[in-house]
């Protein structure tokens, strides 16, 4: 199985190209995920994760997402290979993705009143939607 999932900040807006050969849109960016665990006396570390989001998902990610916003990433790791002009051999490792999320909370990621969402529909995790509301009075089912 390989399934990924991460959450960080985006290390720069994401960049939007089309391919040659179908002109299919493709987005990527890099995301600045914290390691878990921290030794006593090391200051937190974090791995730079290279994402590249396809047609309507790499649409959606180059419009709403921005430098410094933290977002999940649902995917699969992919490796590839090319050989540039020289002849030299490169190699990637990168997560492609197959879900994005917004993770900010409303109040810290968004500057305006517009309630996201992303691609399937789905309200971004912790923000339930600007028409939510809870008073006291509400019956709780548990």
């Amino acid at each position: 199985m390989n399934k990924v999932i991460l959450m960080g900040r985006l290390t720069r807006d994401p960049e939007t190209r089309y391919t040659q050969t179908n002109n299919t849109l493709v987005s990527s960016f890099s995301l600045a995920v914290n390691r878990r665990f921290v030794r006593q006396g090391e200051e937190r570390q974090a791995d730079f994760i290279n994402i590249v989001a396809w047609s309507k998902l790499g649409e959606f990610c180059s419009k709403y997402f921005k430098k410094g916003q933290q977002v999940g990433v649902i995917g699969r790791i992919q490796t590839r290979t090319w050989d540039d002009d020289q002849g030299q051999k490169h190699y990637v490792t990168e997560v492609v993705a197959e879900e994005a999320y917004f993770a900010d909370s409303k109040r810290d990621g968004e500057t305006n009143s517009t309630s996201f969402e992303n691609t399937f529909g789905n309200t971004a995790p912790g923000n339930m939607g600007a028409d939510f509301e809870m008073s006291s009075s509400d019956d709780l089912p548990f």
